[in-house]
Order: structure tokens, then C-alpha cells, then sequence
């Protein structure tokens, strides 16, 4: 990045600046100036205060804690939580690999092991896969996150959970933003209306909309990593007769999204924008189309609360590979009910929870070859049937269907100001079903269909030992099958279900702290120790370029330590987040090599965080810094990605609550340009362990938005 760059753009900030209207020393204290208790609602409860909750729990509101971010990814919104990971791979055609604890660190694609919901609505699939290239990130107000097997509640695949919830609605009738960044690889323009309704309406109280439209677009920080993606989010809320009702619509269409792929340690260290050379022969890359509609309604307040929801979705997958061109087109569609009531116990105040999901996926999934290598003057073969062309012949065809149906039970009692017990148990069946559609000459039917269950309790008992400080400890257990594409992808190359693959099963002790020190300073602690059998592990499939398949290991052990430290104060706030993770495996061998006592490959053992941001009459400087540790890269931890730390930083006007906004933003990533990876690929072959994370990277960006009438002011 040329200094001529960052002097322009420098001249334009502060040209811009000087146009701004003045402020008031009052409304230039955005942010928080105190803390308060947090209250979260991803507990599948009512809303609850984290000192009543026996789990390590963590509410972010980003615009509140990190002003001027650019809302690109989960890493973004996740920062400063301890014991999550989001590794960034900058790969357009691959999201971010997110491990809660370690779980999810396996994910070739998307997110495994984690649950991930919006406003409730579960974005997880029944087989414990979650696509997150479709959310939309730009109107998101908070981030919940449950660390761990506690969060079992949630059914497969729940080794901690993540919920977005969307910004409310604007107090007034009718409110604007829109707001664009220029990477100068990549850019982004969005707009964001919404408003409230008015109590005089005879038929819907309570009501308000928010519609957020988003455009991304551009060459990407590597080579062949062009990407283009057009978004829509919409939801609208309102009462009727005591039943608050909401509903939700998504559009997603991702045309482009080329796939570097992953590099060698020497291309790494020589040219971190490189991609893989075969990536591009064959032209991998990912095209996708996504839509959702959501209906939630709910009845009653606090722990009396009924609510249920339903949604249905659809999404459509062409995503050419190394190995073969990968089609599927997707109908997934689901519901729950959770209902609560409060009484006495032997004059205690006692709590239960109940509930029930069903959700239902249908992939229609074709495999052809991939003739991009293949000349229009090539011969014809069967393979190649088409010269020039680049889809060949078909491979596969078939029908997945997974159901996934879970209950669930909590009981909590209290005795009041002092202790907190409960109680849950959650059980879950999970039935995958395979239909070959190609059947013909030598290739047979591999049709076939697996059951997999598992009943996952967990007890936690809190201890207010203050009004505003709490000691938690829990025993929790969950459980994870494997993925459709985990059980059909086997490493013999054959069809069908694998049916070898166990799903993995794990058990946690946790201790842990939550606490509020005066007004300005708030700390989380835990500790836990985790023993998994049969855990899931990925590896590329030798001799089969971009292909993964996956084999339990025998059992593995993880211990943990996590903290997170926040002030908050007039002249802004600060925090840090540190993560201790042991993890080992216990028994584990393949063929004639045993991998016993190696560390878990894809998460470093030590990790931390560190954010500042300065406000001073309504603008803000923002600094972040985050470190880890050296990240095995194979079971035999044979190949390591190195240590890495990076610094950002950006400065602008803070968020106001003005008619008319103005907020101009510059930020520079990877101050000081390191080259690292932010990702690795487990058990890779040809030597391709390492995703790499951007280089310095200047950034500018501008918001504005108008509330034209607000009855309020």
C-alpha cells in the first residue's frame, strides 16, 4: 500500500471532517458509560441475566463496542469473546472455519459442531452443517454465544451455539442508513430502512419492519478469488390480541465466488496472494442461491412465555471442484414450540422449561466430471463426452434426506439470593436416508439409511455470592453425527452411506465466574475440562485432489481456560480475552501410525484479544490486536502454521442518534503487514495446509442516514 494512497485518503477524512455539523458535549457520549448486568435470550429461556445462568455465556453489541466495523464476517462480530476461534480464510468460495472450544475445527467448509441461529431461527442444518455465506451481517444488533457442551439444549451438533439477533426496529415511523466501504479489493454498499408503527392501530400494536439490502463485490485479497453476492433481509413485527407475531424473509445470490484455494509453505512465505494452480485449471469456485421465509409467534412474558415458529427454505449449489463438479439443490424446512411456567417447591421459586424441533433437509445431489482442463481439439471420451464442455459425464445422483427431532426439559430451583440449581435433559434422533438415482451397467444400488440418537443431560448449579457476582459449575454432555456429505464422501472412493463413521460424543465439567466490579468493569472466567469419544476427523482423500473424507479418532481430551476482562468509562472502554486450550488426543491410530498424546490439529493452544477504542466529542479511535499460538496442521503434527499477530486500527465519527447521520470511517488492517495463516487445512495433501490472512489492507468507508419524522423529538 503506497504512502500516496494513504495520504489521499487521509485528505479526504479530514476534508470531509470539516463539514460536519457540531455536536453537543451531552450527545457526544455514545457508547456506554456503565456497565450493566447482560441479560441473553439464547439460553432457550426467557430473557436471563448471565449471573442466574450456570454457562459461560458472552452478549456483544457491536456498534456499541466496536465502532466502525465493516460487518464482513463473524470474526468481526465475534471479537473479543474467549474460547471462540474464527479462522479467516479469505476464500470466497469457503466460510470462515468458527470453533467454539475446538468444535468445529475439522470444518473443510462452512461451520461444523456449532450451532448458529437468527432471531431464534436455526440456520444449523438436522445433520449439523451450517452454510453462512447467506447472513446477513449488516442489520445484526447483537451476538449471544453459549461456550460448550451446556449448550446441549440445542440438540446435534450443539458444542456451543451462536445467536445473531437483529438491531430493533427504529422508533420512529420511517428511518435510512446506508453505508459503503472500499477495500480496494473489495467493496460494499448497503441500505438499511426501518420504523414503528403507532399503538393507534385497531389491529396491530407494537408493530415495526426492518429491510436491509446489501451489494459485495470485487477481485478479492488473492489471486483468482473474485467474488460478487446481492442480499436481502426483511423482517416486520406487530401484536395482535397479546400474541407478538414476526416474520422473515431472506433472498441470497452469489453468482461468483472463485476458490484459491490453499498454498504450500514455501508459496506462503514468497507470495501470500498466490492461489493453487489447479484451482484455477479446473475453474473452482462456488455459484450459489439461498431463501428463507420464518414465522415466529409468542405468547405471555418471563418464564410464562409459549412460542413457537416455523420456517422453510430453499438453496441451489454449483460448485465446481478439482475432483468434480458438485451440484445440489436443497428444500430444508422445520419448526419448535417452547413453553415455560413459574410456581413454588416447598416455597421456592421453581422453573420449567419444555420444548420440542423438527426440522427436515432434502438435497437433490449430482457429481459430474470436471472437464475444464479438456480442449475444444481434445478427443472424445466417456469421460469428456463434449469437447470444450466444461461439465462431463455424470458420477452421481441421488437423494439425501436427514430428519432431525429433538425434546428437551429443564428444571431450575432457587433459593432466593443465595443458590440456583437446574436440571435438563434433551434427546435427540437424527435419521439419514441415501436414494441412489444412478444405477446402471456395473453400478449398483447403493441406496441405505442410518438411525442415530442420543439422550444429552447436563446439571449446573450457580452461587450468587454477591448481587453482582456469581460462581457457576456444570456436568454437561452432546453429542454430533456426522454430516450427509461426511457420511457419503468415504475414502474408498465407494458410494453410498458410510456406515463406520460414529457420531462423536462428549462430556464437559466446567467452573466458572461471572462478575460486575463497580460500574466500569465486568469479568468472565471458566475452566473446564472436556473427554470426547469417537471424535470426528477430516483429511484429504490421497490421489483424490480437493476431496475429504473422514474416520473417528478414539478418544481425545481437552482442557481449558478462559477469561475475558471489559472497562468501560468516559473516555471509552477496553477489554482483552485470553484462551488456554490443552487438547490432546488420547487414543487415536490410523493404519500402522498411533497419534496418541498429539495435539488436536486446527486450534492453537494459546490465544488472545486486546481492543481499545478513545471517543472524544462524538468521534472514536479504535485499535485491535489478536495473537495465537503456532496451529498443528495434521494429526501427526508433523506440519505446523506458524505464531502470527496483528494489529488494526480506524478512527471516525462514532454512531449518534441524530436525525441525520454522518459517519465517516478509515481503518487499516494488518498495520504492519505480517504474513501469517489464518487457516489451515487439516490432513492436507500436496502439501496445501495453508489458508493465508490478508496482508495491510487500507480501508474507508461512510455511513449516512436520515430519520425524517420522529414524533418523539
Amino acid at each position: 500500500m503506497s504512502n500516496s494512497v494513504i495520504r489521499r485518503a487521509g485528505a479526504a477524512f479530514l476534508a470531509l471532517a470539516g463539514h460536519l455539523p457540531a455536536q453537543s458535549r451531552d450527545s457526544s457520549r455514545v457508547g456506554p458509560q456503565t456497565l450493566r448486568p447482560v441479560s441473553v435470550s439464547v439460553t432457550r429461556d426467557a430473557a436471563r441475566s448471565v449471573l442466574e445462568l450456570p454457562f459461560a455465556l458472552a452478549r456483544i453489541t457491536p456498534d456499541s463496542l466496536h465502532p466502525g466495523q465493516r460487518r464482513s464476517s463473524l470474526g468481526e462480530l465475534l471479537l473479543g469473546i474467549p474460547g471462540v476461534q474464527v479462522q479467516e480464510r479469505n476464500n470466497p468460495s469457503q466460510d470462515p472455519r468458527l470453533a467454539i472450544r475446538g468444535f468445529g475445527a475439522r470444518s473443510a467448509f462452512g461451520v461444523r459442531g456449532v450451532r448458529v441461529l437468527r432471531d431464534g431461527i436455526p440456520l444449523t442444518l438436522p445433520d449439523g452443517q451450517t452454510p453462512v455465506d447467506w447472513m446477513d451481517l449488516e442489520s445484526a444488533g447483537s451476538v449471544e454465544v453459549i461456550r460448550g457442551t451446556a449448550a446441549a439444549l440445542y440438540g446435534n451438533a450443539a458444542g456451543g451455539v451462536v445467536s445473531v439477533r437483529s438491531r430493533p426496529a427504529a422508533a420512529a415511523p420511517f428511518a435510512i442508513n446506508a453505508r459503503a466501504w472500499d477495500g480496494g479489493n473489495v467493496q460494499r454498499a448497503s441500505v438499511l430502512l426501518s420504523g414503528s408503527g403507532s399503538d393507534a392501530w385497531t389491529a396491530l400494536r407494537e408493530s415495526g419492519y426492518l429491510v436491509s439490502g446489501t451489494r459485495t463485490e470485487g477481485t478479492g485479497p488473492r489471486e483468482y478469488s473474485r467474488q460478487q453476492t446481492t442480499s436481502v433481509f426483511a423482517r416486520a413485527l406487530g401484536t395482535i390480541k397479546d400474541t407478538r407475531l414476526e416474520v422473515q424473509g431472506v433472498r441470497y445470490d452469489a453468482p461468483t465466488g472463485e476458490n484459491p484455494g490453499a498454498l504450500t509453505a514455501a508459496e506462503l512465505s514468497r507470495n501470500p496472494r498466490l492461489s493453487d494452480s489447479l484451482n484455477i485449471t479446473k475453474h473452482s469456485r462456488k455459484a450459489v442461491e439461498q431463501s428463507q421465509v420464518a414465522i415466529l409467534a409468542s405468547r405471555g412474558r418471563g418464564a410464562s412465555e409459549f412460542s413457537a415458529s416455523l420456517f422453510m427454505g430453499s438453496r441451489t449449489l454449483d460448485n465446481p471442484l478439482p475432483f468434480a463438479i458438485v451440484g445440489i439443490e436443497r428444500t430444508s424446512y422445520g419448526g419448535s414450540l417452547r413453553g415455560g411456567a413459574q410456581t413454588t417447591l416447598g416455597g421456592l421459586p421453581f422453573r420449567l422449561t419444555a420444548g420440542l424441533d423438527a426440522q427436515t433437509q432434502q438435497d437433490e445431489r449430482f457429481n459430474y466430471e470436471n472437464c475444464s482442463d479438456v480442449t475444444r481439439t481434445a478427443p472424445v471420451t466417456t469421460r469428456c463426452p463434449t469437447s470444450g464442455q466444461e461439465r462431463g459425464a455424470v458420477r452421481l445422483h441421488q437423494r439425501e434426506e436427514i430428519q432431525g427431532e429433538g425434546a428437551y426439559v429443564r428444571y431450575e430451583l432457587e433459593v432466593p439470593r443465595k443458590l440456583l440449581g437446574s436440571v435438563s435433559l434433551r434427546y435427540d434422533r437424527v435419521r439419514f436416508r441415501l436414494v441412489d438415482r444412478f444405477i446402471a451397467g456395473t453400478n449398483g444400488d447403493d441406496s441405505g439409511d442410518r438411525g442415530l440418537h442420543a439422550a444429552s443431560p447436563m446439571f449446573g448449579l450457580v452461587w450468587r455470592v454477591r448481587p453482582l457476582v456469581s460462581l457457576y459449575t456444570n456436568v454437561a454432555s452432546a453429542f454430533e453425527t456426522p454430516t450427509i456429505t461426511e457420511l457419503t464422501n468415504q475414502p474408498d472412493g465407494k458410494l453410498g452411506l458410510n456406515q463406520e463413521v460414529a457420531p462423536q460424543r462428549t462430556r464437559t465439567v466446567e467452573v466458572g465466574m461471572q462478575a460486575l466490579f463497580g460500574a466500569h468493569l465486568r469479568f468472565d472466567g471458566a475452566v473446564f475440562h472436556a473427554s470426547a469419544r469417537d471424535e470426528l476427523v477430516g483429511f484429504d482423500v490421497p490421489g483424490a485432489v480437493g476431496r475429504r473424507a473422514f474416520r473417528n479418532a478414539g478418544r481425545t481430551r481437552r482442557d481449558g481456560l478462559e477469561a475475558n476482562l471489559n472497562v468501560v468509562a468516559t473516555w471509552g472502554e477496553a477489554g482483552a480475552a485470553y484462551t488456554l486450550s490443552r487438547f490432546n488426543f488420547v487414543t487415536y491410530s490410523a493404519g500402522s501410525a498411533n497419534f496418541a498424546g498429539n495435539p488436536i490439529p486446527g486450534v492453537p493452544k494459546h490465544q488472545a484479544q486486546a481492543y481499545a477504542t478513545l471517543r472524544l466529542r462524538g468521534w472514536f479511535l479504535t485499535s485491535e490486536a489478536s495473537t495465537a499460538s503456532r496451529v498443528s496442521a495434521n494429526d501427526a503434527a508433523s506440519v505446523f502454521a506458524p505464531s502470527w499477530t496483528t494489529l488494526g486500527v480506524r478512527a471516525g465519527r462514532a454512531p449518534s442518534d441524530h436525525r441525520f447521520l454522518l459517519e465517516p470511517t478509515i481503518g487499516i488492517d494488518n498495520v504492519f503487514n505480517r504474513t501469517f495463516a489464518s487457516a489451515v487445512v487439516i490432513n492436507a495433501t500436496r502439501g496445501r495446509y495453508f489458508e493465508p490472512g490478508v496482508g495491510q489492507r487500507l480501508f474507508v468507508a461512510l455511513r449516512v442516514g436520515a430519520t425524517p419524522w420522529n414524533p418523539a423529538r
